[in-house]
This record gives C-alpha cells, sequence and structure tokens, in this order.
C-alpha cells in the first residue's frame, strides 16, 4: 500500500462515497518538492490537471513556486488559490480564451507556429502592458518514455509539441523559453535520457533562451526516486545553458496521499460472485479503463491470496464498468465500506455524473491530529447544472 497513514482510518466515520486526502501526506510531498527546488534553483510548479483541490491551495502555495494550468479555468484556479506564479499550457486556445489568460500568467506555453503567429501581436501587446509576461514553445523530443501509447506524448504523429524539422526558418522573435514533456509516473533516469535528446537536438536554440520547463510526470516524492540526482542534473543544465529552469509535478504532489471509501451495495452471482458498489470506475476512477490498472484495495489482494473472490463493479449501467477482480479474507457483506488506495490524483479532477451516478463527497483527513472535516458534498444540482 502506499497512502499508509490510512492503514488505521475508519471508513465509517464519513458519507460514501467520499475522496479523502490526508493533509499531513500531501505537506510531506511538498515538503520533498520544496526541498528539491531549494538545492536545485528549479521552480516547480503544481500541475492543477492531477490534483486541483483548491482548499489546499494556500499549503501548496507556502512551498512551491506556483501553478501550471492546462488552460483558462485552470489558470484561473491557480491565480485565485494558490499564489505564485501562473503557466499555461493547451494544444490550441481560442482567441477569447487567450485574451482571459494575458492579464493572469506569467507564461504562456504555444504548442506551435501557427498558433504562436496567429495571436503574436496579441500576445506582445499584453507583455507591453505586463513585462514580467513571457512566452514559449512546447517541443516534441521525438523521444518516448511512455510505456502506455494513450499517455504517451511523443508516441508517433502525436499532437503534442513541435518536432525539430519544423523549426526551420521560423521566426523566433518574442519567445523567450521552451516547453517538453515525455514522462508518466517516471524516476529520473528517463528524464536523464530525455535531457540527453533534448540537448543534442535542440541545444542550438537554447542560448537564445531564458528559461526551459522539464514538464511533468516525475515521480519525485516516491520513496525510491533518484532526489539527488535529479538536484545535480538540474544544476548543471541550467549552469550549461545559462536557462531558469521548472519542473511541473502533479501526480507527485498527492501520490500516497488519498483514498476512495466507497460502500457495497449488492453481492450478486453471475458466473462468480459480484460486488456492486456504490462508485463507478467509467464515473469516478476512469484511469482504471483508459490506463488500464488495477487500483489496490485496504485488505484486499489478487484473486488467489485469499478465499473469497469478488468481481467488483459500478452501479451504471456499463457493461464495462468493472473494476477488477480481487480476494477478500472473509465475504464481503452489504453495507461493508471499502478503501481504494492512492485516488487523490487524476481522480477528483476527472469524475464525472454518467448515468447521474452522484460524484463523491471530498474530505481532508489530517493523520497528525486525528481532524477530519467534510469540505464538498455533490447531489442532483450538480448533475443538473452540467446539463441544459
Amino acid at each position: 500500500m502506499k497512502a499508509t497513514t490510512f492503514e488505521n482510518f475508519d471508513p465509517y466515520r464519513l458519507p460514501s462515497p467520499c475522496f479523502v486526502v490526508d493533509v499531513a501526506a500531501v505537506e510531506t510531498n511538498l515538503q520533498i518538492l520544496h526541498d528539491v527546488q531549494q538545492r536545485s534553483g528549479a521552480r516547480v510548479l503544481a500541475a492543477l490537471k492531477a490534483f486541483s483541490c483548491w482548499a489546499l491551495g494556500p499549503l501548496t502555495g507556502k512551498y512551491l513556486s506556483g501553478t501550471c494550468a492546462s488552460g483558462l479555468h485552470e489558470a484561473l484556479l491557480g491565480r485565485e488559490y494558490y499564489g505564485g506564479e501562473v503557466h499555461v499550457f493547451s494544444a490550441a486556445y481560442t482567441e477569447a480564451d487567450l485574451a482571459a489568460i494575458l492579464p493572469i500568467a506569467h507564461h504562456v506555453v504555444f504548442n506551435s507556429f501557427g498558433q504562436w503567429y496567429r495571436f503574436r501581436d496579441m500576445a506582445l501587446a499584453a507583455r507591453e502592458q505586463r513585462p514580467e509576461l513571457a512566452f514559449g514553445l512546447r517541443i516534441n523530443p521525438e523521444h518516448s518514455e511512455g510505456t502506455v501509447p494513450l499517455y504517451d506524448p511523443c508516441a508517433p504523429c502525436s499532437r503534442l509539441g513541435i518536432p525539430l524539422s519544423q523549426f526551420e526558418g521560423q521566426d523566433l522573435t518574442g519567445i523567450t523559453g521552451l516547453h517538453f514533456h515525455t514522462l508518466c509516473e517516471q524516476d529520473f533516469p528517463p528524464l536523464e535520457r530525455t535531457l540527453n535528446v533534448v540537448e543534442k537536438k535542440f541545444g542550438h536554440l537554447l542560448s537564445g533562451m531564458d528559461w526551459i520547463n522539464f514538464g511533468g510526470g516525475h515521480h519525485i516524492t516516491r520513496p525510491d526516486y533518484q532526489v539527488d540526482a535529479l538536484v545535480e542534473r538540474v544544476q548543471v543544465f541550467a549552469r550549461r545553458h545559462k536557462v531558469q529552469v521548472y519542473l511541473e509535478p502533479g501526480e507527485a504532489i498527492a501520490i500516497h496521499t488519498g483514498v476512495l471509501v466507497a460502500e457495497v451495495l449488492d453481492t450478486p452471482w453471475s458466473g462468480m460472485p459480484q460486488a456492486i458498489l456504490d462508485i463507478s470506475a467509467t464515473c469516478h476512477m476512469p484511469d482504471t479503463l483508459e490506463m488500464p490498472y488495477r487500483p489496490d484495495i485496504f485488505g484486499a489482494d489478487e484473486p488467489g491470496e485469499h478465499p473469497h473472490l469478488y468481481r467488483l463493479g459500478g452501479m451504471t449501467c456499463l457493461a464495462g464498468d468493472i473494476i477488477g477482480d480481487y480476494s477478500f479474507p472473509e465475504p464481503l457483506a452489504v453495507g461493508q465500506r471499502l478503501m481504494f488506495d492512492d485516488m487523490a490524483h487524476y481522480t477528483m479532477v476527472k469524475t464525472s455524473t454518467f448515468n447521474g451516478v452522484c460524484l463523491p463527497a471530498i474530505a481532508l483527513w489530517d493523520s497528525r491530529s486525528g481532524e477530519l472535516k467534510v469540505i464538498r458534498q455533490f447531489g442532483y444540482q450538480d448533475f443538473k447544472m452540467r446539463l441544459s
């Protein structure tokens, strides 16, 4: 189990379903990232696409340099609750969104020369009003480190980032930085290999830049991450190219920090024992279908480890709303609570109300003091107001 602070947590203290985030565990992760920031000289940003529990914005802002956003709404959230710098990258901007982003962002990164040329005059005019505003381009090193094609931004024909071949003859006037992203839940060696490729392919451009963003996907707060190697490589890169380095971890802020509490609603039999829960894979943890992966459950194991096997499924009508097969030491009972491990990142930010299924409540728990507070509950109006 990763979220070890929850080993003795009582899930019956809460409504079900409910996301529970341990504030102490989040702060531990933030302290590790702050240490990397202090020792390496990099500026570390919280990637809101992975974890945007804005109730913890002030705590995050205490340790990190700001936020990175994937569009206008995340940028507004970062500015309102987190403080520090606001960086924005989008695969493409609408004119209306960019007009709202330019007055609040510090870095705006474009995904193509077409977008940059289309909006360059507008962007440079905004910088006349706010000299701290900087513009960059996302590059595609064409170097894959991801193992799942769906999450590999450097897969063949990726729509994300500009390959080196497209830079020939282009005008970089007004561009002061570069951004790349190749990682997904990975440690330092994949970043090291990526940096070697970036320096080899794009090194001639770095001399004209003020900053470079190494993107996200860095599992810096994982216990076995090579933190000292990261710190040294950032220092070397920054000195060699005379640039400010940025890192934008998302998952690293929230790994080991949260669970999803669910309740058993029924235990029918159909070819094998089934358990229907008050949560849904497709609505509440879609990465279990998209990645795909099998989330851990406290007190459960792989099939065959314990005598009682169940296929856990959601309450929607989707036939594929299946979380997986798990074995338990004792038979499951209606009303029993289960805790899915490591459910803070890429869960709350991806929930939906398909089938009218209610969104899980959100609670903050502090494992140091035992304080527990439900900070958000959802109902019919939340479902209704997403429609018309």
